[in-house]
């Protein structure tokens, strides 16, 4: 508890941008947002008062953060499990809980128990052996997608086999290196989608629009909100399905692919995800205001569009940095779209790093879609990707 507004004391192990954006969302709720953070360069670091430096491995570090705070959460999943344990252990209330994360952390266990529930998951199998992979190849065909175990996001730790061969190359390294594998089906979809949706510790759930999340080498470019020609009802429906089940507090990611069978599921995260960053401005609840709401079971908000539609590109960093500084492409990107929403998360630009993410509305997807990728490239590259002159005319 802060002793001087009798407010509860969050605290987020981990710094980056999710932190960043949840202390953001804590300030009008009048909460006072605690971060452990790794450098005093991090995101969450360079806006958050209440920092405190150490790593998510070191339980002496963890447990010294956790002094004062109502409740733990997370800006990322990969706190080891035992460490929670011993947390809660000690009587610290950590959401979402090590039972419910480590569903998130091991992806042979989030398949399993998945399964188990009876939702609909890709074919997989455990890899010890090359051998474990063409037995599941000849089974199921080719390709064939191998994934680590524990660890991989952003497009790291998943690789497409697309024959026999492949695998022969690929998995031995991997096992030498000591990487838990797993096999899964290559699933026909087409396209990727994600149902997003908070949990409290009370039961109350709450889901906001299926999106489309587009890819481009495994990173997320682009959310429409809501997917366009989508009944996503029952895909609401599952992933609230998934967080009771799971007993997860806080907000629940769930990636699912679309198929012409319907939807499977791919990934969960839980906690805030980049699938939900356009609620910030385009929901009545932004998805990180409701992960602090949920996390100390306050009564959940309502997740309705604030307008027909989304679109939130994210702002990758370019091959080559701009001679242009980003103060001049805030400049000249605002002058062109004033109504453009932009996050930038104080991160030193590098090839194909997240270092920001800009929101439009508006009644028309294609039109709003259109301006978000423009504003998206303009900020990453500081050109213009439809010829667009900055001194006011298209060439």
């Amino acid at each position: 508890m802060d002793s001087r507004t009798r407010l509860p004391v969050v605290g987020m192990i981990g710094g980056g941008q999710l932190a960043r954006m949840t202390h953001q969302a804590a300030i009008p709720l009048g909460q006072s947002l605690r971060v452990l953070a790794v450098s005093e360069n991090d995101p969450a670091a360079l806006v958050a008062r209440d920092v405190v430096l150490g790593t998510h491995t070191d339980l002496d570090a963890l447990r010294a953060f956790a002094k004062g705070c109502e409740v733990v959460t997370f800006d990322h999943e990969h706190v080891p499990s035992e460490h929670l344990r011993a947390l809660v252990a000690e009587g610290v209330k950590v959401h979402p809980g090590p039972d419910a994360l480590q569903y998130a952390q091991d992806k042979l266990k989030m398949r399993v128990r998945l399964a188990e529930l009876g939702l609909p998951v890709p074919p997989f199998a455990e890899v010890h052996e090359v051998r474990d992979v063409m037995k599941f190849g000849a089974a199921h065909g080719w390709p064939c997608v191998l994934k680590a175990i524990r660890g991989g996001y952003d497009g790291r730790g998943v690789w497409m086999l697309n024959q026999p061969h492949s695998a022969e190359l690929v998995v031995p390294e991997l096992l030498e290196a000591g990487t838990p594998l797993m096999v899964e089906q290559c699933v026909p979809m087409r396209r990727e989608l994600a149902a997003v949706v908070a949990r409290s510790p009370f039961g109350q759930g709450a889901a906001w629009p299926v999106v489309e999340t587009v890819q481009s080498d495994g990173i997320c470019v682009e959310v429409l909100a809501p997917a366009p020609s989508l009944d996503g009802a029952a895909a609401q429906e599952l992933a609230l399905k998934v967080a009771d089940a799971l007993g997860v507090v806080g907000v629940l990611a769930v990636e699912l692919f679309e198929t012409a069978d319907g939807v499977v599921v791919n990934e969960l995260a839980m906690r805030p995800h980049n699938s939900g960053h356009w609620s910030i401005e385009g929901a009545r609840t932004s998805q990180f205001e409701q992960h602090l709401r949920a996390v100390l079971d306050y009564p959940l908000g309502r997740t309705d569009l604030m307008a027909p539609a989304v679109v939130m590109a994210n702002v990758l960093g370019a091959s080559d940095v701009p001679a242009m500084g980003p103060d001049e492409r805030l400049h000249h990107l605002f002058a062109r779209f004033p109504d453009a929403h932009v996050h930038l998360y104080g991160k030193e630009e590098r090839p194909g790093r997240k270092i920001g993410h800009v929101t439009f509305l508006g009644d028309d997807m294609a039109s709003v879609r259109s301006r978000a990728r423009l504003a998206a490239d303009w900020l990453s590259t500081g050109v213009w990707s439809d010829g667009y002159d900055i001194h006011g005319s298209s060439e």
